[in-house]
């Protein structure tokens, strides 16, 4: 028997999972500081990060990391704009 080609969405020389794509926009950022855990079960490190490269260059951003990270870990953001709230005690509706 011989084996037959299949035809259709895959197409030749083509990766479908995009995953260069998502990489190329992703902006360097150095871990300065660790400011607080976050999360129900402590899962999330609120972190001072200092944006390497970019457009906001040397510019110091707040950032949830999920999973190990310790201060002079490098992340990769792919949004450089959004910060994330400071932890702490929220505000009781009266």
């Amino acid at each position: 028997m011989a084996i037959q080609q299949q035809k259709g969405k895959g197409g030749k020389g083509k990766d479908s999972s995009g995953s260069e794509a998502g990489f190329a926009s992703a902006v360097p950022a150095e871990v300065k500081e660790i400011l607080s855990r976050g999360g129900s079960r402590g899962g999330l490190i609120l972190v001072m990060a200092q944006i390497l490269d970019g457009r906001d260059k040397n510019k110091a951003i707040r950032r949830n990391v999920k999973g190990p990270v310790r201060i002079g870990d490098t992340l990769m953001l792919l949004d450089t704009e959004l910060e994330a709230r400071a932890g702490g005690k929220r505000k009781k509706k009266k």
